[in-house]
């Protein structure tokens, strides 16, 4: 199996936008929920709360989704390699 590295293409480190994609939610959610009152029953489940999470988690994902579709460059990137084809992958 004679595969010879043809080059490299730049894609984004996905692994290192999971981050991202949780502080920016972590904003969009506080910012939304800044003037709310606390609670301090842990008991009782926040229905408002859920909605707002996953409105949060919507909102970022959508702006990154974009970023990435347009602005590809700005994240943090890696090399992935794509090989080429030599005369042993050719059927006879």
């Amino acid at each position: 199996m004679g595969h010879e590295i043809g080059g490299y293409h730049n894609r984004p480190d996905w692994p290192k936008l999971g981050p991202s994609l949780l502080i920016s939610s972590c904003l969009i959610l506080a910012i939304r929920t800044a003037k709310w009152a606390a609670s301090y029953d842990a008991r009782l489940s926040n229905v408002e709360l859920e909605k707002e999470i996953g409105y949060a988690i919507h909102l970022a994902n959508s702006v990154l989704s974009k970023l990435l579709a347009s602005k590809e460059a700005i994240f943090p990137q890696r090399k992935e390699t794509w090989y080429q084809a030599n005369d042993e992958d050719i059927p006879k």
